[in-house]
C-alpha cells in the first residue's frame, strides 16, 4: 500500500531502479557566434554591379575567391564591367539582372535607391527562394549635404522583404567605401559590417561572406526592423568623409 505522496515505482523487470521522471534535461551549449558556415562554394550575384558600390563588392569578393556574377539591365554592360575587374581569371562574369538572379545562390542588391523597388518587383520570380542581401541606402542630398530618407516600409531592407515574400531578405554592406573597395593597392578593408535579418542561419551566412574579405568582419546587429538607422548612418559617414578627407568605416568594440 502506498500513500498519495509516495512515488510509484516502475517494474522494469530488473533490479535497476527506475530513472526519476523529473530529472532535468541537459541544456545544449550556447552556439559560438563566431562559428560561421563555409560559404566559399556559393555563387554571389551583384545587382547593380556596374555601379561604384556593387562593382567594389564584386571585386573584393572575387579577389577573395568567391565566384561572382555582375548583374545589370544590359548584359553587355555587365560583361564589360566583369572583364575590367579581371573576368574569368578572377572568377567574375556579367549577365543581365534576371540571369544573374537565377544563377546565383546569394544576391546582393546594390542598385540606386530610386530604382530599388522597380528592380526587385521585376525579379520577384528569379529571386524566389534566394538569400538576398540589401545594401541600399535611401538618401537625399541638398546644399547642406546628405540626409536620410525613410521609406514607407521603414527601410530599404524592409521594402525588399515586402516586395520579395518568397526570398530570405537580409541587410548588410552599407558602410563601405566604394573608393577603397575598388582600389587594388588596398590589401585589407578594415571595417565591420552590420548584418540584420530574421533568421540566424541567414545572418550567419552573410557574416561569413563578409569575413571572406581580408580585414572585414560581419557583426549581427538585429532584425530587419532595425535596418533604418543602419542605412541612415551612411549620411553621417559622408559628412565625416567630407570634413576629414577620409574613407571612414565602422568598428564595433568588445565583441
Amino acid at each position: 500500500m502506498t500513500t498519495p505522496d509516495a512515488p510509484h515505482a516502475v517494474n522494469s523487470g530488473s533490479d535497476t531502479p527506475a530513472k526519476k521522471a523529473d530529472t532535468p534535461a541537459k541544456k545544449a551549449p550556447a552556439k559560438d557566434p563566431w562559428d560561421l558556415p563555409d560559404v566559399s562554394g556559393l555563387t554571389v550575384g551583384v545587382l547593380g554591379g556596374t555601379g561604384d558600390q556593387g562593382r567594389g563588392l564584386a571585386y573584393r569578393l572575387a579577389r577573395a575567391g568567391q565566384k561572382v556574377i555582375i548583374g545589370s539591365r544590359a548584359a553587355e554592360r555587365a560583361q564589360t564591367a566583369a572583364r575590367e575587374l579581371g573576368g574569368a581569371q578572377l572568377g567574375v562574369e556579367g549577365a543581365d539582372n534576371a540571369e544573374c538572379a537565377r544563377r546565383s545562390d546569394v544576391v546582393i542588391v546594390a542598385v540606386p535607391w530610386d530604382g530599388h523597388a522597380k528592380t526587385l518587383e521585376s525579379l520577384r520570380e528569379e529571386l524566389s527562394g534566394k538569400l538576398v542581401i540589401d545594401c541600399v541606402n535611401p538618401l537625399g542630398f541638398d546644399k547642406k549635404g546628405a540626409y536620410a530618407l525613410k521609406p514607407e516600409e521603414g527601410s530599404a531592407a524592409e521594402q525588399a522583404a515586402a516586395l520579395l515574400p518568397d526570398s530570405r531578405v537580409t541587410a548588410a554592406f552599407h558602410h563601405l567605401s566604394a573608393v577603397l573597395l575598388q582600389n587594388p593597392e588596398v590589401e585589407q578593408i578594415d571595417t565591420d559590417v552590420m548584418v540584420l535579418g530574421e533568421s540566424r542561419a541567414d545572418t550567419d551566412l552573410v557574416q561569413a561572406l563578409a569575413a571572406r574579405i581580408p580585414g572585414m568582419r560581419g557583426v549581427y546587429a538585429g532584425r530587419l526592423r532595425n535596418a533604418h538607422q543602419v542605412e541612415s548612418l551612411v549620411a553621417n559617414l559622408i559628412s565625416v568623409n567630407r570634413r576629414y578627407k577620409a574613407h571612414a568605416g565602422l568598428r564595433v568594440t568588445d565583441v
